[in-house]
């Protein structure tokens, strides 16, 4: 049984994805957009946490209410664009413990080679959101997702900002058992494997780098 495929198609969302894709939107626009909707992802990814009640005292007498169950989290970004999108969901919960995953393309291969891993020391206890901007090809998140399990996770989802269908099925395929979020289901890759329409490099545009 495949992962489900979550499309966001919150309004706010929407909104400022499509400024995020406009080409002459600054680096200092685009970083905090991108900032933003990952806040606002963040708050629907999280819908189906746990609860537990607990006895609280208010101003006027004690009440029932409900509070998070202790549910340890875990946001790993797929460095380096990745990283534009941590900020963003801490500010809904700053209690997660932040990993991160370093890969590259060799270049004969085109294939994703780790280079750099840090995961928190309690793995196997904690609910992870692996996160990137793009999933273009795949092959960085499902690279990313294997050194995770490798090191132990067994829960574990992956977000993005824009996907591509082919990156959608080759995540599925490889694993099966990781849902996926996205604010936008693109139509297609290019020749040179970038997402059309997409929004053109995300680490580019988030560092002003060429």
């Amino acid at each position: 049984m495949l992962g489900k495929v979550y499309v966001f198609d919150h309004p706010l969302i929407q909104h400022k994805l499509t400024i995020i894709r406009d080409k002459n939107t600054g680096t200092k626009e685009f970083r905090e957009l991108v900032d933003e909707v990952a806040t606002l992802m963040a708050f629907e990814i999280t819908r189906d946490l746990p609860l537990q009640e607990v006895e609280v005292e208010t101003p006027v007498c004690s009440a029932n209410a409900k509070t998070l169950a202790g549910k340890k989290l875990g946001v790993v970004p797929i460095l380096r664009a990745g990283i534009g999108m941590v900020d963003g969901i801490l500010k809904l919960i700053p209690a997660a413990k932040v990993g991160h995953v370093g890969l590259y393309r060799d270049p004969e291969t085109l294939m994703p080679v780790e280079y750099y891993v840090k995961l928190p020391s309690d793995v196997e206890e904690r609910d992870f959101i692996v996160v990137d901007p793009m999933l273009a090809t795949g092959g960085s998140a499902v690279e990313a997702i294997r050194s995770l399990k490798k090191r132990g996770a067994t829960s574990i989802r992956f977000m993005c900002l824009v996907a591509a269908p082919e990156g959608v099925e080759a995540l599925q395929e490889a694993h099966p058992d990781v849902d996926i979020y996205i604010a936008a289901m693109d139509e297609k890759l290019n020749e040179k494997g970038y997402i059309v329409p997409g929004l053109g490099d995300a680490g580019d545009r988030l560092f002003g780098t060429k």
